[in-house]
């Protein structure tokens, strides 16, 4: 799991400027066509998830610990949320709140996987 966390954390922080950019644009077309949509704020919200996520992945992927597991499904599932209730029409905000799932997801298989390790060690 740590090569995981290496390969999504940096693939996560790259993703996020593309979000933003993204969601900068869905946030013009939402301010000039006054539809009261919120979807470029929202991916702005992801997007910053999508950063802190990444970097916390880098930084914790060799930890023994489970609080970088934890902090990972919190940003992680953050952002899943934010994206999936904010995606109006920015209809790619879902695909990157997919990201931000399965990133969650598999933050606590890690956990899950840690806990089996240290008990058959114990």
């Amino acid at each position: 799991m740590k090569i995981w966390k290496l390969v999504s954390g940096i693939l996560s922080i790259v993703l996020c400027l593309v979000v933003v950019f993204q969601s900068c644009a869905a946030g013009f077309v939402n301010a000039v066509e006054d539809n009261g949509q919120s979807s470029g704020s929202g991916g702005v919200m992801v997007a910053i998830m999508m950063l802190s996520g990444g970097i916390v992945s880098i930084a914790t992927r060799k930890s023994q610990g489970k609080g970088g597991n934890i902090a990972l499904i919190i940003l992680f599932g953050l952002g899943a949320l934010i994206g999936f209730s904010l995606a109006g029409n920015f209809a790619d905000l879902n695909i990157w709140a997919g990201w931000c799932l399965i990133n969650a997801i598999l933050a606590v298989v890690a956990m899950i996987k840690k806990k089996n390790k240290s008990e058959q060690e114990g």
